[in-house]
């Protein structure tokens, strides 16, 4: 994979570049094996270890693509989804980059570069999907009426978008003239669309990995 570097753009311009993920087993927390177990009932386990290889070979893609960038890391904010606005930032992604995550640990050898960390979402909507995530894989939003299942992914929805929102003020609260950001976030989200209309928002990453396998 050729490097890549960032177009030159005026000085108190505000850049954003979005890179896609896939969330892995190292990052679910508490929830990895009720979300393992129902994954490997409904992929089967060749399957399962299948996709478990296309992720990793997805962040390896990821990870040159990202060390490809040209930037000045010391003006660099890093927004990760799933990290919230709490004070411990820092301690959390240690502890998840300690656990084996890759998207943390990609997250601190940035901070190491001299980026600066950022908390990116609500505390409060996280734990809102906890919740619900862990209805979910347990299987309690399907006990009962099928409708129970419709009213899961109506609340999913909801959510994400709630979650997209906040993320985009944060970003366009903390991002300043002449500071590039990077954004580490799940396919399904999209927060562009609500970001303050200045940020210039580049997928060099996700056109990186145009192509390739995804998981």
């Amino acid at each position: 994979m050729k490097p890549f570097s960032e177009p030159r753009v005026a000085s108190a311009r505000r850049v954003l570049i979005s890179i896609p993920i896939v969330h892995t087993q190292a990052d679910m927390g508490a929830l990895n094996e009720p979300i393992q177990r129902l994954k490997v009932k409904k992929l089967g386990k060749k399957m399962w270890e299948h996709n478990l290889e296309l992720v990793k070979d997805f962040w390896t893609q990821i990870e040159q693509a990202t060390q490809g960038l040209a930037l000045a890391y010391e003006k660099v904010r890093l927004y990760q989804d799933g990290l919230p606005v709490c004070g411990h930032e820092l301690e959390i992604v240690t502890d998840l980059a300690k656990a084996g995550s890759r998207n943390y640990q990609l997250l601190l050898k940035l901070k190491e570069k001299g980026a600066t960390l950022m908390g990116t979402e609500s505390s409060e909507l996280l734990l809102e999907e906890y919740e619900l995530v862990k209805q979910v894989f347990t299987g309690e939003m399907f006990r009962g009426p099928s409708r129970h299942a419709a009213r899961a992914n109506d609340l999913q929805h909801s959510l994400l978008q709630r979650r997209d929102q906040f993320m985009a003020r944060r970003i366009s609260q903390t991002l300043l003239g002449g500071e590039t950001g990077l954004l580490f976030v799940g396919m399904l989200h999209s927060v562009e669309p609500w970001l303050d209309q200045d940020i210039r928002v580049l997928h060099p990453v996700r056109q990186a990995l145009k192509g390739g396998d995804r998981p």
